[in-house]
């Protein structure tokens, strides 16, 4: 009998078993190959780490920081807009995502860094950035962040930009709009904008950029009677308190700024580990006197270097810069992928994992204990040295990744399950850096266009950490039933998950449904009968699955996208955990990852599968392409072989 769903009727699965005998070879030797790819590339102090690449704003801004603080080097201008070139669109361009539409403030960036390398406006791939950019309505529509740029080097009024008055430090941490209002890594952005706000410098850029002027209207403020036209007038508000503002609380107020910025510069001498607060952070210090060789802004554009990439290509040398990295990240998804591949514990890679991966354990309090004061540190960050901010989403995959490893991590899991249950939301969900981060009339301020400034709790997050903490044998606990409601509350109508931190529809949908089944929802109950649903209507031609970032403004795009081998193996787990991993949509998505697998076992994906900022920022994971299709490839061998 056809199962019905919410997105329509859909075929029974077809017999048992992934395909045929020689199907079955054919995955067993992919994942083989997949797994030994994974081992290869594994550094030898244990970690893995894969580019993460966002688009050419992070070299255009980084040009454009070294212009202003007065370092900037002509072999390195040079390097980085040979790669800024090579992004542009046939249109003149460029675009958040591989394959996306051209995006007018990247754009407008991209093509003042190139005039800064010396490219002219009347050079071919110069006027078609510029006739895109006044096709889209010029500087004037852009975001606040890229007329900010603007302003520093005099192109754009600081007068027209929206007030962010220091003060906002001071604000105590129960009142509307204080720092803790903000997301960690939107405070991080904040508090040194509003220095560079209130300070207002101005740079010189060598050139002036009229051809990038619409010559219209700015945006009509909101009407009145909204709350974004209440908040509009509160901005003017703020702007006229900067010429009545009391001169002994304006420089009490950038001293404990500052003090502020620099309490959370991290080891490696980044804010945070990711680009936008560290970028501002520097100039906000260097505005306020501090030298290019004080030891916090040494250390910050020394530590530039480390997320720098350099390769040499046949017109010349290349250089771009990843936004932020993610080595605890992808050893706890590397590892776990081999564990749940049939890799022993013992095995010396797991092993070598296990040790590095408890070396990163947080035991330092950070911002999170704003709202969680009593909370015991625990857990595990993103990156490196992001120790101030450690996440539950890493937190949660580290913690099953242990469980494969040989180390002894009893300790160190039973701190960071105590953590987790602190971090929990009022409303019985997890966001990833704080508890409680939900105030969502801060998103609607005018300087809040540069992407989520919030951290309320995501099904994606939610359900890993729900997932995490099963493993620790907390299933039955209310904190792990209070998660289940919150994830069964969040299913969306046509039966997918919205996904966070991937894209989209496809990842929440596939850190849902394993986290149900570890909390003993069963492959029967409605909710995962739905899921599976839209799993199968919206699985392509080819076998495979794929998801456009177009997806998190456009719901035409819910679904649907070019196959790609993340998003695959996602779809995978996904039926895998509603017990539907010998059916038909199963084998099509195991012949696509095998039909794709290239000669050295690894997988081909250009597209963005990761994401920082739904609708504004997105990432491509270099190691996503891997660790997915072997976790999946994994579950689904193992378990057919324990039938």
């Amino acid at each position: 009998m056809a199962a019905q769903t919410t997105t329509g009727t859909v075929a029974a699965p077809a017999a048992p078993g992934l395909g045929t005998p020689d199907d079955r070879g054919a995955a067993h030797e992919a994942l083989r190959r997949g797994r030994q790819w994974l081992l290869e590339h594994q550094d030898p102090a244990g970690w893995w780490k894969g580019e993460l690449r966002t688009n050419v704003t992070m070299e255009a801004e980084d040009l454009l920081l070294r212009r202003f603080l007065g370092v900037l080097v002509p072999e390195d201008t040079a390097a980085t807009a040979r790669w800024i070139r090579a992004q542009q669109r046939p249109d003149g361009a460029w675009a958040t995502f591989h394959g996306g539409p051209g995006d007018l403030s990247t754009t407008i960036e991209a093509y003042v860094a190139l005039r800064l390398a010396g490219d002219k406006p009347g050079e071919r791939h110069m006027r078609e950035a510029a006739r895109f950019v006044r096709s889209a309505g010029g500087v004037e529509h852009s975001r606040v962040f890229t007329r900010i740029w603007l302003a520093l080097f005099g192109q754009w009024p600081w007068s027209r930009l929206p007030a962010v008055p220091p003060e906002l430090i001071l604000l105590p941490k129960w009142m509307p709009f204080n720092v803790y209002d903000f997301a960690c890594w939107a405070r991080q952005t904040i508090v040194p904008l509003a220095i560079v706000r209130t300070v207002r410098p101005v740079r010189d850029l060598g050139f002036a950029v009229p051809e990038l002027f619409g010559g219209g209207s700015p945006p009509a403020a909101p009407a009145p009677a909204s709350v974004a036209g209440v908040l509009h007038r509160l901005d003017r508000l703020a702007a006229g308190y900067d010429r009545i503002a009391v001169r002994t609380v304006r420089r009490h107020a950038l001293r404990r700024a500052a003090e502020w910025i620099v309490a959370r510069q991290e080891a490696d001498g980044s804010w945070g580990g990711i680009q936008p607060p560290w970028v501002y952070s520097l100039i906000a210090l260097h505005l306020l006197g501090y030298p290019l060789d004080h030891p916090v802004l040494r250390a910050g554009l020394q530590g530039l270097e480390r997320f720098t990439v350099r390769e040499e290509h046949e017109d010349g040398a290349i250089r771009r810069l990843e936004a932020c990295q993610s080595p605890v990240w992808d050893t706890a998804l590397a590892a776990l992928a081999l564990a749940d591949s049939g890799v022993p514990p013992r095995h010396p890679a797991l092993r070598t994992a296990g040790r590095w991966l408890l070396r990163e354990e947080v035991r330092i309090p950070g911002d999170w204990k704003v709202r969680r004061p009593a909370a015991e540190p625990a857990g595990w960050a993103f990156e490196f040295d992001n120790d101030r901010y450690p996440d539950t989403d890493d937190t949660a995959a580290v913690m099953l990744a242990l469980h494969g490893c040989g180390a002894p991590s009893a300790g160190a899991r039973s701190r960071a399950v105590r953590w987790l249950e602190a971090m929990q939301s009022r409303d019985g969900g997890w966001g990833a850096f704080d508890a409680d981060n939900t105030r969502r009339i801060v998103a609607r301020l005018p300087f809040c266009d540069f992407g989520e400034v919030i951290d309320p709790p995501s099904a994606d997050v939610t359900a890993h950490v729900v997932e995490a903490l099963c493993r620790e044998g907390r299933a039955g606990t209310a904190a792990v039933r209070r998660g289940v409601r919150w994830l069964l509350r969040a299913q969306e109508r046509d039966g997918s998950w919205f996904g966070r931190w991937g894209a989209n529809h496809v990842y929440g949908t596939a850190a849902v449904l394993p986290a149900l089944a570890a909390a003993g929802v069963t492959a029967d109950h409605p909710a995962v009968r739905r899921a599976v649903g839209w799993l199968r209507v919206h699985q392509n031609d080819d076998g495979g699955w794929g998801e456009d970032m177009r997806s998190y403004r456009r719901p035409e795009w819910i679904g649907r996208g070019p196959s790609t081998a993340s998003q695959t193996a996602w779809a995978l787990m996904a039926l895998h955990a509603a017990d539907e991993g010998a059916g038909d949509a199963a084998a099509g998505g195991v012949r696509w990852l095998v039909e794709h697998q290239r000669p050295d076992g690894s997988w081909d994906e250009p597209q963005y599968t990761g994401t920082g900022f739904p609708g504004d920022f997105f990432i491509n994971y270099g190691l996503y392409r891997q660790v997915y299709p072997v976790l999946a490839l994994g579950r689904l061998l193992r378990g057919e072989e324990a039938r």
